[in-house]
This record gives C-alpha cells, structure tokens and sequence, in this order.
C-alpha cells in the first residue's frame, strides 16, 4: 500500500469514527444524565463521564414505574400495526401493480391524498367513531388507528417494488398452473423483501413513537405504551431528569435493537430481488 493510499484510509476511518462517534452520542449523554442526580445537572462544569457506584435513576424507573408494562403495550402496538400493515399492503399493492380495473388511478390519488392531511386533523372525528365502537383506552384501537396512518405509505413503497418485478416470470408460472397467492407469497414476496423489511421498520417505528393520537385515546396508566407513559414524567412545577433520561434510554433501546436486526436485511438484501435476463 502506497503513503498516499495510507492516508486516504487513515482519514476515511477517522472520518467514519467521527460519524459514529457523533450518532452514538446522545445515547451516551443520556446514560451519563440518568447516573446522576437532577441538583448536579446545573453545576457550571459538565460531569463527562457517568457514575459507575449508582443506577441513578434506574432505580426508581425499574421500581416505583410500570416501565415493563408500558413497553409491552408499545410493543405489542407496534407489531401489531407492522404485521396488519404488511398484510394488508402486500395485496393492495399487488392489486395496483397487475390488476387493471375501473377507479385505480382514483384509489391510488386517495392513498396518497391520505398523507395530505395532519393527524391533528382526523383526531376528533376519529375518537367520536373509535367511541361509538367501544375502541377507546385499548391496544386494538391504537393498532387500527396506526394502520390507518402508515398502509396507505406501505402500499406505495411496495407497489414500486412489485413494478420492478417482471411480469414475464409469473406467467410462467400461471402456464406451469400456479395460483395468484401462491405466485405472491413463492415468487413476488421473496424478490421485495428488501422492500417489505424497510416498510417494517417504517411502520414499527411510526407505531413505537406515535404519541398524540395514544395520549388521547389512552385514559388508563395501564394501557398507556412508552411514548404516553415516559411524557407523564415531566412535572408542572419540577421534573427529575435522571428519572427522564433513564426511562428514554430504556425506552430506545428496543428500538434500537429491532433496528439493528432488521437493517441487515436492508442493506444485504438490496440485491437479492433483481432479475437477470
């Protein structure tokens, strides 16, 4: 390797711990913060570097909150919106795709005009339909509500990817005497997957993070998902922010976590659908 091939490497790996360094960041200073006590928060010399003798505010997250209950409500919310969403969108967009029939550009502008409106909007006609169906302060109707939000930019995402997919290789397999679904879930499915993985992460974390339409359809502690349940901490007079931080850093990980699962899928299955031919 030549000097000036050693420096080029030196200063794109500097540059990419940089990068790193930078995102991983915040995650650091919110553990930092949860070690230590809120008085020695506004101390005119900023502690670096977390306690390591204490949980700070772990303690009381893990003891006096239903931190495990409020992210059980968050998870099962999310993979239900994710799972419902896909289900639903993995047709919708084949039938956008192939399928020719009266009224589909006009289904396809509704499903992107869908996008138009703000949620604060839809909120009062929907908690007044969500209380006459008996929907409100449960999981399911927070399920319902996030699918509504998210398919419409499922369909989207995954009808560009069923477009890329040559029509020429389901009908060989119609001649060969296969059926609509099973040429979807044996052959189209596996060449999107990149794509269904990326409309799964969309949709997990549109449902993890949502918070203005759980706030409002939530009475209950019980069922309140993380979002709801760590912005009840913040106080009108005081807030304990090693409290706060503590419950947010716990609250990302899972996140986090599913991210890191999924994203592989992402990055290494960018080629696994395309067609030679």
């Amino acid at each position: 390797m030549t000097r000036k091939r050693l420096v080029v490497s030196v200063a794109q790996a500097a540059a990419a711990l940089l990068f790193v360094g930078i995102a991983l960041f915040p995650l650091y200073w919110m553990a930092n913060t949860s070690a230590l006590p809120t008085s020695a928060m506004f101390e005119e010399e900023p502690r670096m570097f977390p306690r390591l003798d204490t949980l700070g505010g772990f303690a009381k997250v893990l003891t006096d909150l239903p931190i495990v209950r409020w992210l059980s409500n968050s998870f099962v919310i999310s993979v239900g919106t994710t799972i419902l969403s896909l289900l639903i969108a993995l047709f919708a967009a084949y039938a956008l795709s192939r399928y020719r029939f009266r009224g589909k550009g006009v289904l396809g502008f509704v499903l992107f005009a869908t996008q138009m409106l703000p949620e604060a909007m839809l909120l009062v006609p929907l908690y007044i339909l969500f209380l006459g169906l008996g929907l409100l302060d449960n999981l399911t109707g927070l399920v319902l509500v996030n699918v509504t939000f998210v398919m419409p930019i499922v369909v989207w995402i995954l009808k560009g990817a069923i477009d890329s997919v040559p029509i020429e290789i389901e009908e060989a397999a119609r001649v060969d005497g296969s059926s609509r679904l099973t040429i979807q879930m044996s052959i189209v499915w596996p060449l999107i997957l990149p794509s269904i993985a990326a409309s799964a992460v969309l949709a997990f974390f549109f449902a993890w993070n949502e918070y203005l339409v759980a706030s409002t359809f939530v009475l209950s502690e019980v069922n309140r998902p993380a979002s709801v349940g760590l912005a009840s901490l913040i106080g009108e007079l005081t807030t304990p922010l090693d409290t706060v931080m503590s419950a947010a850093l716990i609250y990302a990980l899972p996140a986090l976590i599913f991210f890191l699962l999924v994203q592989r899928n992402i990055v290494s299955g960018l080629t696994a659908g395309s067609v030679k031919g």
